[in-house]
């Protein structure tokens, strides 16, 4: 029997983390999609500890349908968020997604607002 698509994006992430690792002058930016919402967070993995976050599930997006644009709005907003947790360069961990649509827009905005990756 074969594995769900969920299944087959979990190998591919576990994957990816096998080499992909995040520290305190350059945090992990962890994306997380779901049919409805677009979350996406800084990760210190040595301290194991979420430096920012943003998800199209805050007050201001919230009404909003997950599009190109909302995301586009999370990834501006975590970057904003970094610049206050003095955080410049970030390691980019798609998640097992495609980087395609949603996922690279948030990375767009997340390049324009400022991040560096």
């Amino acid at each position: 029997m074969r594995g769900s698509r969920e299944d087959a994006r979990r190998r591919r992430h576990r994957r990816v983390r096998k080499t992909l690792r995040g520290t305190v002058d350059r945090p992990r930016l962890v994306v997380f999609r779901s049919n409805r919402y677009i979350y996406a967070q800084l990760i210190d993995d040595d301290a194991g500890r979420t430096l920012a976050a943003a998800s199209s599930q805050e007050k201001a997006l919230r009404d909003k349908t997950l599009t190109r644009e909302t995301a586009a709005s999370v990834g501006t907003l975590l970057a904003q968020r970094a610049g206050e947790s003095k955080v410049t360069g970030v390691v980019f961990d798609r998640g097992g997604y495609a980087f395609h649509g949603r996922v690279k827009a948030l990375a767009d905005a997340a390049r324009e607002a400022g991040l560096e990756f």
